[in-house]
């Protein structure tokens, strides 16, 4: 019990310490950009068809594709690193509550840390001019699962698990909880930014859950595409360039949001 006292009291003081604390901040405003960047690629597979990736290495591609973007690079290593550390951080410190509610944030808080900091990694491997594709990472990784007894099964609980994470940033921008992530009322857009952003991104997850699915019901890796199949998936529907376009406006409000949040976030 001492023990657990001791981690969280120095998780707390590192949570507390004004360099984490910036730099968190800057890996929320990366993540803004990061989001820009992939509305504006799925801008173009709605309407050109373009071969870009709509997701995270398409992102990354094209920052490091100019001297300004490589430094940007950089700039999200420190940030997503930061912000990983800090969401670790402050989710070891937690000390309030009933122990399953305590355990509820703990896991959610460290499941938070674990993604910006492959976002650290992966930005990093595109900082050293060494791109890797998320599409391939998704399809390869759900390969490996589907050569394993049981591997079909634990695919489609991934996909069930996404659909639910999709389903939660649905309701969180439907009831403007992630207000509560900030220390003041960012305003009217950023508010409005972060309904339909929380939202698109929420519909955008359930796609890629979805496809985690197909991928275990057919044994076929090749479905698990992840954000970018998700995408294009939406573009072969009815309407679907004017579906995929709403998607990436909302992508594209959670950016904006992104940035309010770098500023007004509660770290």
């Amino acid at each position: 019990m001492a023990q657990g006292r001791d981690v969280a009291g120095v998780a707390n003081r590192v949570e507390g310490h004004a360099a984490l604390q910036i730099g968190a901040r800057v890996g929320y405003a990366v993540s803004g950009v990061l989001h820009l960047l992939i509305a504006w690629i799925a801008l173009q597979v709605a309407w050109t068809a373009s071969g870009k990736s709509a997701d995270q290495s398409g992102a990354l591609q094209t920052l490091a594709g100019s001297s300004l973007g490589r430094l940007t690079l950089w700039v999200a290593v420190l940030g997503f690193l930061a912000l990983g550390l800090w969401q670790l951080a402050s989710a070891l410190a937690v000390r309030t509550g009933g122990e399953s509610s305590k355990w509820a944030i703990k896991a959610k808080g460290i499941a938070k840390a674990v993604v910006y900091l492959v976002l650290a990694w992966t930005s990093f491997s595109f900082a050293k001019g060494q791109p890797s594709s998320s599409k391939a990472q998704s399809a390869d990784f759900t390969a490996t699962l589907l050569q394993h007894t049981g591997g079909r099964l634990l695919v489609a609980v991934i996909g069930v698990v996404v659909i639910g994470v999709g389903a939660y940033h649905v309701s969180k921008g439907w009831t403007k909880k992630f207000l509560l992530d900030l220390s003041e009322n960012p305003g009217t857009i950023a508010t409005r930014a972060g309904v339909f952003g929380y939202i698109a991104k929420g519909i955008a997850l359930a796609v890629v859950g979805a496809l985690f699915i197909t991928a275990a019901a057919q044994n076929s890796s090749s479905k698990a595409t992840g954000l970018d199949g998700a995408l294009r998936s939406l573009r072969q529907q009815a309407v679907g360039p004017w579906l995929l376009t709403a998607v990436a406006l909302g992508i594209a409000a959670y950016g904006v949001y992104s940035f309010a949040r770098s500023r007004h976030a509660r770290v």
